[in-house]
């Protein structure tokens, strides 16, 4: 029996006949690691531990978790745990916008959206495929291990270089070309019993102030979000989605006092009324600084709900944020019809994610039968892998060829990342590291949080620079795209610039022009090791086996 099936057998009871606490404590989603053991989670401040999330859910009855970090078996144990302790069966969540690997080790690893827009610019019809198929495999790994909401695509449109949060998270910069690459996701993803959310409503594309900080502003009138931002909402409505995602975001053209998260104007008049929108309504995390720092955790929850909010994401006090939203109802802020209708809202869209879910009644059918943790043949198998690796080879641009060194005259490889202790992508195997080192390309790894970092002619060699950048949440790039320049600069200038891969930003592969255009280069959307052999193979004349080349895509 498959998890999915198992979970199936657990019956709703009717919304009505829930406590007004129980009812508000359905609309919660809190944050968990995705690895099993205390010791291992990596943001406490926001992430419950075992004996708190087994409270929020045995105790609070909360609806959902969202889950990140972890391998895919972890979390395919703890997805089984977690539906065995809650009454009502959950929804299990999380951001895997680029694969279920994106977040959880073992699974597949998609590169990032916007490699998909790049396929399109030069053949829409297989971009389209591609992304229908990632939007199936992916839903198809989630369900592996026992999540049941995808909260992707990303809708938004990327129209701002600047942009710190959305970036190539977004599948393009043209509306049409948003809409188009989102529907078929969208297609992909409806082929497996899972939940989808467009995000972030009603456009994050054109800012350029991080929302984890501070709240960003919107300052388009209505008619250009009616043409731009707008649009791909729609379509991703009309193709079915079943979540909409809000921004944390200050738009005055809809809402002069609150933000879009918080605004009955923007979630209740424009989402549900003018765009005709009956899914469920979420917002972003609560926690993020845009909402957190002025509202703080409980107005926050409590002015959600009554801008039409129905599933409240990661507030930062997950009890206190349901007595505060019961608190409103008893004081008459909030009328208990308000509450149901999104209960009713859960109750159809956990339906949909565990099919067979009765409307009345209570129980845990499947105690005495627990299902398989992992269904390890739906994850990461070779045409999932070599879907990925299309993507990606289709996507990136090589430019020449980089010459090797010697090893009587070694070069040096020059790795530029944001923050080399918590880099995932950088593992010991990495192509990165091993093919030029086969070139004799010695490592130098650099990073923002280093000191003395900056190059020194007489120190300086033939070198090959791997640049890791994308939008970076919370620190920005700035500091990063500082200290890549300083070092292509003493290189060009003394002539030993012999190579430049840029992994992840296409845009800034075009801040960098002024020094890499005469020499040979590479991009790729991919930071992953499959992307970095793939590249590498193509810039790197080929002295090693066919064998160990093809590690990167078998």
């Amino acid at each position: 029996m498959s998890h999915t099936k198992a979970i199936a057998t657990a019956r709703l009871p009717a919304p009505e006949s829930l406590s007004l606490a129980e009812q508000v404590a359905q609309m919660v989603v809190v944050r968990a690691s995705g690895h099993l053991f205390d010791h291992e989670i990596r943001y406490p401040a926001w992430e419950a531990d075992q004996a708190t999330l087994t409270r929020y859910v045995e105790e609070l009855g909360v609806g959902g978790v969202i889950l990140l970090g972890g391998s895919a078996a972890e979390v395919g144990l703890k997805t089984q745990a977690l539906q065995t302790q809650a009454r009502i069966p959950l929804l299990i969540a999380a951001d895997v916008e680029e694969g279920v690997g994106q977040r959880f080790s073992g699974a597949t690893w998609f590169p990032p959206p916007m490699a998909l827009a790049a396929v399109a610019d030069r053949d829409l019809p297989t971009a389209l495929g591609y992304a229908a198929a990632f939007g199936a495999a992916t839903a198809a790994e989630a369900l592996a291990i026992g999540l049941n909401w995808v909260l992707a695509p990303v809708v938004d449109i990327n129209n701002n270089p600047q942009n710190p949060v959305i970036n190539v998270r977004a599948f393009g910069d043209r509306a049409e070309r948003v809409c188009a690459l989102t529907q078929a996701f969208l297609r992909g993803a409806q082929t497996q019993p899972v939940l989808t959310a467009a995000k972030h409503f009603p456009g994050h594309g054109d800012t350029a102030v991080d929302s984890h900080l501070a709240l960003p502003m919107l300052s388009h009138d209505r008619d250009r979000l009616d043409a731009v931002e707008l649009v791909p909402f729609r379509a991703a409505i009309a193709a079915g989605t079943d979540a909409v995602m809000t921004a944390h975001l200050r738009i005055p053209a809809l809402d002069e006092r609150h933000p879009a998260t918080l605004s009955g104007p923007t979630l209740t008049g424009l989402l549900r009324q003018q765009m005709g929108f009956d899914g469920l309504i979420v917002t972003d995390a609560l926690v993020m600084g845009a909402i957190d720092t002025a509202y703080g955790p409980y107005e926050a929850a409590v002015l959600a709900v009554e801008a039409g909010a129905d599933v409240l994401l990661m507030p930062g006090d997950p009890e206190g944020a349901i007595g505060a939203v019961v608190e409103a109802v008893h004081r008459g802020r909030l009328a208990p019809e308000r509450i149901l209708a999104s209960v009713e809202r859960l109750w159809r869209a956990k339906q949909k994610a565990a099919p067979a879910l009765l409307p009345d009644g209570a129980g845990h059918a499947w105690e005495h039968l627990p299902p398989p943790p992992v269904q390890l043949g739906a994850l990461a198998q070779p045409a999932t892998r070599q879907l990925a690796a299309d993507i990606l080879t289709a996507s990136m641009t090589v430019q020449g060829q980089i010459a090797p060194c010697t090893t009587a005259a070694p070069g040096d490889n020059i790795v530029i990342v944001d923050d080399a202790v918590d880099c995932g992508f950088l593992q010991r195997s990495a192509a990165a590291l091993t093919f030029p080192h086969r070139h004799h390309y010695r490592l130098k790894l650099l990073d923002t949080r280093g000191c003395d970092q900056q190059p020194l002619a007489h120190h300086l060699r033939p070198s090959l620079v791997q640049l890791f950048v994308r939008g970076n949440p919370f620190r920005g790039s700035a500091d990063l795209m500082r200290l890549a320049a300083s070092w292509l600069e003493a290189l060009r200038q003394a002539d030993l610039l012999r190579g430049v891969v840029v992994y992840g930003s296409p845009y800034a592969l075009e801040q960098l022009q002024l020094w890499v255009e005469q020499v040979p280069q590479g991009f790729t959307y991919g930071q992953m090791p499959l992307a970095q052999g793939l590249i590498l193979t193509a810039l790197l004349p080929g002295s090693w086996s066919v064998a160990a080349s093809r590690e990167f895509t078998d």
